[in-house]
């Protein structure tokens, strides 16, 4: 069997970054860029005003102020001044707006006096030779401003804009499909064979739809399909033209388990099947031929091992699909809060809870680790990542764990 990271790096072997596309700036949030954008121009585009008032001659002001200037015209932001200041003069001016010649500095307005329309008293000398902007301050023409790889945010869009970028080249969101099976699962809307204890319904099928929203890509729900071999045909066939399709339980070796004879059928190329991890030991990946390579993965039917080998091995390969060259979340060190006693040789990632305000954060166990919990897993903080040789973890021991919303990202498998 794989390890959890051996299984990881084989299925990004076979993952590569979504084409390049072009999409608007007002678009583009959460987007990974796949070239460099440079800048057109300089920003600021020209010396500008940081603060309403009066720019000035610092040359001009006496040393001991109050000091008299002509005001020679008055620059509203969006305009641009007609005369160069010349000995005793000054221009009303306004946040943004480009500066005159001659000017060295921009005197705040609550430091003045309006004498009359032609004349202003300038009572503080704290901002002489400051508060003016210059151009190229912040970017020069030609400086690459976000580089290849860059994800997108709400302050990227901003500098975008602000070089007038209309549309920038991304790499564009894969379509996940989504399967579930099983003649015990219904979904959501056949509530009443739910509340009457005759099916289970699919909280697979709604977890995975969001974990894939989450994880920047596209969800394509291909509903649930019974126990038949005709059927998980006919429903894989409708994952034709996705980037990758997960299905949920059906690859263990009962009577009632046809995925792997259906996928044997669609000349599915399998890399391997188990992983030495629990939960979620049964997990099985490979291209599907007759779908012109279609990355498969099939994770488990239990809830709680569903959404951790969807941690651990789906949203890396999500986020390589969307360009991301940082795959993986960083992991901390935390203190185990409570004795720990394990059961076989498998790598365990435990549910557990985060508290304290050290570095080195306490996690506890969510309650009892069973597979099936989901109740464990809305609980976690973090999952605890315990190495296959450690049988007893005792009180007090630091190990790492995967927090599980956490932003910062790693360009190597850290677990």
């Amino acid at each position: 069997m794989e390890t959890p990271s051996s299984a990881v790096a084989k299925i990004l072997e076979h993952i590569d970054p979504r084409p390049v596309e072009p999409v608007s700036v007002a678009e583009a949030l959460d987007f990974v860029l796949a070239e460099d954008i440079s800048s057109p121009i300089d920003l600021p585009p020209w010396d500008n005003s940081a603060m309403d008032g009066y720019a000035v001659r610092s040359g001009d002001l006496p040393p001991d102020p109050p000091a008299e200037l002509e005001i020679i015209e008055e620059i509203p932001a969006g305009a641009f001044p007609q005369s160069p200041l010349g000995a005793g003069q000054c221009a009303r001016i306004f946040t943004g707006a480009p500066v005159p010649e001659g000017a060295d500095g921009v005197i705040r307005q609550e430091d003045t006096t309006r004498l009359d329309e032609t004349r202003v008293r300038i009572d503080d000398l704290r901002d002489a030779g400051r508060h003016i902007r210059f151009a190229g301050e912040d970017v020069r023409k030609g400086d690459v401003v976000l580089a290849a790889g860059s994800v997108i945010g709400p302050a990227a869009q901003g500098l975008l804009a602000s070089i007038a970028a209309l549309d920038v080249p991304v790499h564009g969101k894969p379509v996940v499909a989504i399967l579930g099976s099983g003649d015990e699962i219904a979904a959501v809307h056949e509530r009443d064979a739910v509340l009457e204890g005759r099916k289970i319904a699919s909280s697979n099928t709604y977890t995975l739809v969001s974990l894939v929203r989450r994880a920047g890509g596209i969800p394509r729900d291909l509903g649930i399909a019974k126990d038949d071999p005709d059927e998980l045909r006919h429903r894989l066939l409708e994952a034709a033209g996705a980037d990758l399709v997960l299905t949920t339980g059906g690859i263990s070796v009962g009577e009632h388990d046809f995925l792997h004879e259906v996928l044997r059928a669609l000349d599915v190329d399998q890399k391997f099947w188990k992983i030495r991890m629990r939960p979620g030991a049964p997990v099985a990946f490979g291209l599907i031929g007759q779908l012109d390579g279609l990355p498969w993965l099939g994770l488990p039917g239990n809830p709680v091992s569903t959404m951790v080998t969807f941690e651990l091995l789906a949203r890396p390969a999500i986020r390589k699909m969307l360009g991301h060259s940082k795959l993986f979340r960083a992991v901390t060190n935390v203190s185990v809060g409570e004795p720990i006693s394990l059961g076989p040789p498998l790598q365990h990632f435990l549910r557990v809870t985060l508290s304290g305000e050290n570095a080195t954060p306490a996690a506890r166990l969510t309650g009892s680790q069973g597979s099936g919990l989901l109740t464990s897993m809305v609980r976690a903080d973090a999952l605890l990542v315990v190495p296959e040789d450690r049988p007893e973890v005792q009180t007090g021991e630091v190990l790492q764990a995967i927090v599980l919303e956490d932003h910062r990202h790693v360009a190597e498998c850290p677990w």
